[in-house]
């Protein structure tokens, strides 16, 4: 990971998400390897060096992880007081903090009022009140109802770009990679199986298991109608667009300047973070001779290419 990265970690349940979390930040001891932050092994740290690294190092917990019995503005103080701030430098943090999230008018509401999405804003708010470099979210938006999701994963967008704090975010949910991660690592049975850039894995997914990730959010798999009608004689190619090559009218190109006839057999317009992804499935028919000319003109307009077998 790099500085302000979101970098999201997926996999299914027991693939070991939430162990790789909490040896990031000492709360378990690795049997072998390092485990490096800006550079320092914490594994070789004293338990006084542990603490101090842990204070630039806020958690956000799926289940909240609150003082139900304390209000709003007790749960933001909680790690300001144990660091031993003053009163009222207490007092002028929690409310900057409040207004951040959305909850200044909650400051004394009990935590036992508030909604899922209200608990986890207090959670996230108490996570970075130390100004943490580094924030690290386990299912932070499982517990939550899509809508609310959309909130808080614009919040954590929010933190990222406007405090500059890094992100590295635990999720079974591949929406929620797709909405603000940067990069992406796939984790199966303890491994990491395949990682790097969001955009290129969506684009591109090699292990099966990212494949199915992928299409939970981008399907691009051609209606079982139209496959009973098909000829497989004839090619199937499957195109990506992405960003600002989605706006291209490429149909009309190719069927404008090749002897080909084209038939649409599935298209998908997707966001991906800030970006768009255009999925196009094509099936051609026409001399051999001829598709290759089509096919290396699409390459040419920089976009992504391959030929399916189905």
């Amino acid at each position: 990971m790099e500085k302000g990265d979101i970098f999201g970690v997926i996999g299914y349940s027991g693939a070991g998400k939430s162990t790789l979390l909490r040896l990031v930040n000492g709360l378990e001891k690795s049997d072998s390897g390092k485990v490096l932050i800006d550079g320092k092994d914490i594994t070789n740290l004293s338990k006084a060096e542990l603490n101090g690294m842990r204070k630039n190092i806020g958690m956000v917990f799926q289940q909240f992880n609150l003082l139900e019995s304390q209000t709003v503005y007790q749960n933001i103080a909680l790690p300001l007081i144990m660091s031993g701030m003053k009163k009222k430098e207490i007092q002028i943090r929690v409310e900057e903090l409040l207004n951040f999230v959305g909850l200044d008018k909650k400051s004394k509401a009990y935590v036992s009022q508030l909604s899922g999405g209200q608990k986890q804003r207090v959670g996230i708010a108490r996570a970075i009140a130390t100004n943490p470099k580094i924030l690290l979210c386990d299912e932070a938006t499982s517990a939550l109802d899509p809508k609310t999701t959309e909130s808080v994963l614009r919040l954590l967008k929010k933190i990222n770009t406007e405090l500059e704090i890094t992100i590295l975010l635990i999720t079974h949910e591949m929406n929620v990679i797709s909405k603000i991660c940067n990069k992406v690592a796939v984790m199966e049975e303890g491994q990491i199986c395949e990682q790097g850039k969001t955009v290129n894995v969506f684009r591109n997914p090699v292990k099966s298991i990212t494949k199915e990730f992928v299409n939970t959010v981008i399907n691009s798999s051609i209606p079982s109608p139209l496959l009973k009608d098909l000829n497989y004689q004839d090619p199937i190619i499957r195109i990506t667009f992405f960003g600002e090559n989605s706006k291209q009218s490429l149909i009309s190109k190719i069927n404008k300047q090749f002897q080909v006839d084209t038939t649409i057999l599935f298209a998908s317009v997707n966001e991906l973070g800030d970006n768009i992804l255009g999925i196009l499935i094509l099936q051609l028919r026409g001399e051999e001779e001829e598709i290759k000319k089509v096919e290396d003109y699409i390459r040419s307009q920089n976009v992504g290419i391959e030929r399916m077998v189905i």
